[in-house]
């Protein structure tokens, strides 16, 4: 399992239905959203972003990094993802993402 990054462009995000399709649409491929934020970049945080930005696993992890400073990527790799990979998740519709089955929750299904 590999991290990735989706944006939303403001003139996306701006309309609800867009921003709808585009969640709805990354559901229909079957990927996990194991995280999600709205979030309003200026200028400068724009500048910064993108002169950073490259595809490739580093520039990847430094992006998560740059928009979820409190996201720890390797206990994720470590914790959650095993039990994403063996099918331990629930998708929290009030949250709109993912989320791993607590132990006592596992040992259930």
């Amino acid at each position: 399992m590999q991290l990735t990054l989706a944006l939303l462009k403001p003139d996306a995000a701006a309309h609800p239905l867009v921003h709808e399709a585009v969640h709805a649409a990354i559901l229909r491929h079957r990927f996990l959203i194991v995280r999600a934020k709205e979030l309003r970049c200026g200028p400068e945080q724009s500048r910064r972003f993108y002169r950073e930005h490259a595809d490739s696993p580093a520039s990847a992890s430094r992006e998560i990094a740059f928009f979820f400073p409190e996201f720890d990527e390797q206990r994720w790799y470590e914790q959650d993802e095993p039990r994403l990979r063996r099918g331990q998740l629930y998708y929290s519709a009030e949250e709109r993402v993912h989320r791993v089955l607590r132990a006592e929750e596992a040992e259930v299904t």
